[in-house]
């Protein structure tokens, strides 16, 4: 069952596990999605923040109790139904997967039982969902990638993974938009520019876009 809590006086949490929904996945993001489009819209609210699998909710503490902030909340996800098709926006991510590109491919395939094309056979073939953004400006941890290419992060961080790598950490996989340190198992990268603070929006992708991988 969601849980519903205060973080301080001036912050609520909404926060969901499995059995939520019937597909707690993908489902239950969408609908944590939909009523952030919704809190946001209500104009009541400093800021209200999606992740993955929760919601924060920030308010003004001399204005909204936080039992009064509670109830609302639990009211708004009783209310609110899960999007029959959300993020309408389909978009194909071209990828070079191995070699200079993606350092750990054989290394991520051999932890997982299988050849290298067979790796990449199975990485590119889902539709990944958008979860939510976060880590650095661009980031979109995608939800979707298939069980058998789980992988842990590695050992130890390198200190700079190049802009638009494309790695698995545990049960995600993503994009580093822009280069930085990092610990997930990098198999390719794409020449896309996924943060851009002067194009509008900045961010490439978006909460609830569904994204295909193109080897290259």
């Amino acid at each position: 069952m969601p849980r519903f809590q205060l973080l301080g006086e001036g912050c609520a949490l909404l926060e969901l596990g499995p059995g939520v929904d019937a597909d707690f996945g993908v489902g239950a993001q969408q609908r944590l999605l939909a009523l952030a489009e919704q809190l946001r819209s209500q104009g009541l609210w400093l800021e209200v923040v999606p992740g993955r699998h929760n919601l924060g909710l920030q308010f003004d503490p001399l204005r909204h109790a936080g039992a009064e902030v509670l109830a609302r909340l639990q009211q708004a996800w009783a209310l609110c139904p899960t999007p029959a098709a959300m993020g309408a926006r389909e978009l194909q991510i071209p990828v070079h997967y191995g070699g200079d590109a993606g350092p750990d491919l054989a290394e991520a395939a051999a932890h997982c039982g299988l050849s290298v094309a067979a790796f990449v056979d199975q990485h590119s073939a889902p539709t990944y969902e958008v979860a939510f953004l976060g880590f650095q400006p661009g980031f979109a941890y995608l939800e979707g990638l298939p069980q058998q290419l789980h992988c842990p992060r590695r050992a130890e961080p390198r200190l700079r993974v190049p802009a638009g790598s494309l790695g698995i950490g545990g049960a995600q996989t993503g994009i580093y938009p822009a280069a930085s340190p990092g610990g997930w198992q990098l198999i390719g990268r794409t020449d896309l520019r996924l943060f851009d603070p002067q194009r509008q929006p900045a961010c490439l992708l978006q909460p609830g876009d569904r994204i295909r991988f193109v080897p290259q």
